[in-house]
């Protein structure tokens, strides 16, 4: 060939190349998910000023990144607020209040969080429990998943579900409600959330190869009970440092009936033995560890690719839990031990070690907080609210209280958190009573002002404010249709699983 020709081909490749390297240069390429669940957990960790529970993990992911001390769930129950957050829509939006409940039976054309991200070319992936399980009964199955959100799924299950008959509980058929725990022999690999983060680690090696953009959601199943972590996490705890929260029956004559009884709701679980009750929160705590121990595995995975220069990381739970306070152990209640969660975001573009104290924000607005970090438009049907103002300046709020509702044996209530006060209303009209804590105060909730005349202006206004918010919960989100009666349909049509490239 003609010497000239290969010179002009020769420079053509290379200004092409050249534009071609230029081109990609200026792209800004799009961040990375890591969504990371946990289930039951609720603030007792140390970056949350816990003064027995180890969490270096969490710990160090928060100083890394931007802490919310004042979020919460919309519906202190795993089912609904899981598809709350995933939907971004208030449970009156979602007409799920209960669990066992597939998404798409109340909402079958809604684009959940997963969703759009899979739509927008990422690989969406789902390790362990996001949507509702029964817990533990259904671990290693898709339970009641949504099939739309994800293109591959894995459902671990490991020795704490091979050795459930092991378990010790407050009562002798216990079950998935009921306090129970076990300090388990062997790794935490062989444990299901073990399997869960070692699985996780896989797919940041395979991610780190590929380029692929993904959202990966971590569901973690502790520590919900039954409390199962290897027996060196219970060695952490001193049995002599734990203090059990005092029970206060006159504290039930202050507030409305329909909040006493969901702090009674439990009969085994009043009056525990007080030995009985410190081993079941040395077992809340161990588990805590261990879960802290399995994120670790995965952000230390995530930093030795490489990957998370690029990979925004979310860490929260699905509702808070009780450990005594108020003489309840769990959750369902609008009490702050219930509603309470912690929230976590590190990556590009976030600041360092920022913590927000005061702010009140909401689990709902995790999607819209993840879409405008990355770029994306933000539907118009969902109700939660972008954080990123809140990142760029710490010292504002995009919201003045956090919403929760609570439904259970035909009383309804709705709670709102603000900077300062808690007020909860029992009834569409408040006829079962209300709630008022003036947390600069009572952080712990202890004394009721909602009779308290030194209040009452406060009371008014803040009454106002929740029927608003409620009333505002309410309204049907844009273009996405809402099946009333939708435990009629067919769940058959649900669980059929068909995930993009196959599950595991």
């Amino acid at each position: 060939m003609n010497k000239h020709i290969l010179n002009f081909i020769f420079c053509a490749v290379l200004i092409s190349c050249n534009t071609a390297q230029n081109s990609n240069d200026n792209v800004v390429k799009k961040p990375n998910i890591l969504f990371i669940v946990t289930d039951d957990l609720n603030c007792d960790l140390g970056s949350y000023n816990h003064p027995l529970v180890k969490s270096p993990n969490i710990d160090k992911l928060a100083k890394n990144g931007i802490l919310f001390e004042n979020a919460h769930n919309q519906f202190p129950l795993c089912g609904p607020s899981r598809a709350s957050f995933m939907t971004s829509l208030y449970t009156d939006q979602t007409n799920i209040k209960g669990n066992n409940i597939f998404v798409r039976q109340a909402l079958p054309d809604v684009t959940t969080l997963a969703e759009k991200f899979r739509q927008e070319g990422y690989n969406s992936v789902r390790i362990g429990k996001i949507y509702h399980y029964s817990n533990p009964g259904h671990i290693g199955t898709s339970s009641f998943d949504d099939p739309d959100s994800w293109d591959y799924v894995i459902n671990p299950h490991g020795r704490d579900k091979k050795e459930e008959h092991k378990i010790n509980g407050i009562v002798d058929d216990w079950g998935g409600g009921d306090l129970s725990w076990l300090a388990s022999e062997g790794t935490d690999e062989e444990q299901t959330d073990g399997i869960v983060a070692s699985e996780a680690i896989e797919h940041l090696d395979y991610y780190s190869n590929n380029g692929q953009n993904f959202f990966l959601a971590v569901g973690l199943f502790r520590p919900h009970v039954p409390f199962v972590a290897p027996k060196k996490y219970f060695q952490i705890y001193s049995r002599d440092d734990i203090i059990v929260p005092p029970l206060d029956d006159d504290f039930l004559k202050t507030i409305p009936y329909p909040a006493a009884r969901s702090l009674r709701a439990k009969k085994e679980q009043i009056n525990l033995d007080k030995e009985i009750a410190k081993t079941v929160i040395q077992a809340y705590y161990a588990t805590n560890s261990f879960i802290d121990a399995q994120i670790g595995r995965i952000l230390d995975k995530l930093k030795k690719t490489g990957l998370d220069k690029n990979t925004i990381v979310v860490f929260t739970s699905d509702h808070g839990f009780h450990m005594g306070e108020h003489g309840h152990y769990m959750k369902q209640t609008l009490f702050n031990s219930a509603t309470r969660v912690p929230l976590i975001f590190s990556g590009p573009g976030i600041k360092k070690g920022v913590r927000i104290p005061k702010s009140p924000v909401e689990l709902i607005d995790i999607y819209p907080t993840l879409l405008d970090m990355s770029g994306l438009d933000i539907p118009g049907f969902i109700s939660g609210k972008s954080l990123v103002p809140i990142f760029k300046n710490p010292k504002i709020s995009v919201r003045k209280s956090a919403l929760t509702n609570y439904r259970k044996a035909g009383y309804e209530g709705y709670s709102a958190k603000t900077d300062r006060y808690r007020i909860t209303k029992w009834g569409e009209n408040g006829e079962h009573g209300y709630e008022l804590y003036d947390h600069n105060k009572d952080k712990n909730e202890n004394i009721n002002l909602a009779n308290n005349p030194d209040y009452k202006k406060v009371k008014e206004e803040l009454v106002k404010h929740l029927d608003d918010r409620i009333k505002n919960s309410k309204i049907s989100p844009k273009g996405i249709t809402q099946i009333e009666n939708y435990r009629s349909v067919s769940k058959a049509k649900y669980m059929r699983y068909t995930p993009k490239n196959g599950q595991k």
